[in-house]
């Protein structure tokens, strides 16, 4: 399967407003409702594409981490799957590099990450050592990240809907603890991003109209982003590299800003560690890597950069469990909103 150009159209469309309505995004992309839900439908159903929530990680709400995994070579496959059925494990990239595993890691606090997560690699047999980076600020997050298909038109009908059609929106405030009753819609929108009140009610059992008073706390809460994710392999992007990297104190969000400005950035953050800042990138090749070096030596001055990993494989990206292909295999391991009840 190739994706044309009308698909990619609409994948954008849904990065920059997950949860559009069809008849706002026939607006956008001049083509029919109903041939925009059809054609949503295919790529969902082929893994190409799929809109999910997850745990925003935003270090004022809860705990973000990065942890590199050394395992047992005999054993990282198992190693490997064990990890990927924690659900406070979003993601399991397998590394070209020193460190055999890299995971991102969401809990509601230290002391949660201490006992759910760490505790639980301990248990793990062949998993050696891990080192653990806890994420002080989220600058840019993949949810902000577009394919850059859409022309100057088509942009301008999106923000004329109300969207940003450009990455970097600022995050709602928090809206406070929300109560267990809330919080049960967060694995119903980690499947299907694009869920309605109505699609929760008939699974809860509950009353629509009580789901969608819920669901729109829920959605002002900023517990969660959305994202519309696309099979990197369909990206034009197949190649990830993450940097650790040392910015001079005091101007990490100078750094951030001008970080954000390469289209290439799926995450830049601070961090404790041996390195104050990591980035993400996807590239187009392996010599882009070089080349991502020269542009962050360029923008931000003073950067020092300690090591780059490039991943052989996203084994779990936010929950979604993805097949070699880089495709979703559609099995999610969810992560259950209740540990963040109060």
């Amino acid at each position: 399967m190739e994706l044309s150009e009308e698909d990619l159209a609409l994948i954008q469309v849904l990065q920059a407003s997950p949860r559009l309505g069809w008849a706002d995004a026939a607006k956008v992309l001049g083509v029919h409702a109903t041939t925009l839900a059809a054609r949503w439908e295919r790529l969902k159903s082929s893994g190409a594409a799929w809109v999910t929530a997850h745990l925003a990680g935003d270090p004022r709400q809860m705990l973000l981490a990065f942890v590199a995994v050394d395992c047992e070579m005999n054993r990282r496959e198992s190693v490997t799957a064990q990890l990927a059925q924690v659900p406070d494990i979003i993601t399991v990239e397998e590394a070209a590099s020193n460190r055999d595993l890299m995971l991102t890691v969401v809990t509601k606090s230290l002391d949660d990450f201490s006992t759910q997560v760490v505790s639980r690699l301990k248990t793990i047999d062949g998993l050696t050592k891990y080192q653990t980076s806890l994420c002080t600020r989220l600058h840019t997050s993949a949810d902000e990240w577009r394919l850059n298909i859409l022309d100057r038109t088509q942009l301008a009908t999106l923000r004329s809907l109300g969207v940003h059609a450009t990455p970097g929106s600022r995050r709602p405030d928090p809206a406070g603890d929300l109560p267990a009753s809330h919080l049960d819609l967060l694995p119903f929108l980690a499947r299907d991003g694009r869920a309605t009140a109505a699609d929760i009610a008939r699974e809860l059992g509950r009353h629509p109209a009580t789901v969608q008073r819920q669901l729109n706390r829920v959605l002002a809460s900023g517990i969660l982003s959305f994202r519309c994710e696309i099979a990197q392999r369909y990206s034009a992007f197949p190649v990830t590299c993450q940097w650790f990297v040392n910015v001079p104190a005091g101007r990490h969000e100078t750094a951030s800003a001008d970080i954000k400005t390469i289209s290439n950035v799926r995450l830049s953050a601070s961090t404790t560690g041996p390195t104050n800042f990591t980035i993400i990138m996807w590239l187009q090749s392996l010599a882009d890597v070089m080349n991502a070096e020269l542009a962050l030596q360029q923008k931000v001055p003073g950067i020092e950069l300690v090591e780059s990993v490039v991943m052989l494989r996203t084994v779990k990206r936010v929950g979604w469990m993805l097949n070699e292909d880089t495709t979703s295999s559609g099995a999610v391991v969810v992560h259950s909103g209740s540990v963040f009840a109060q």
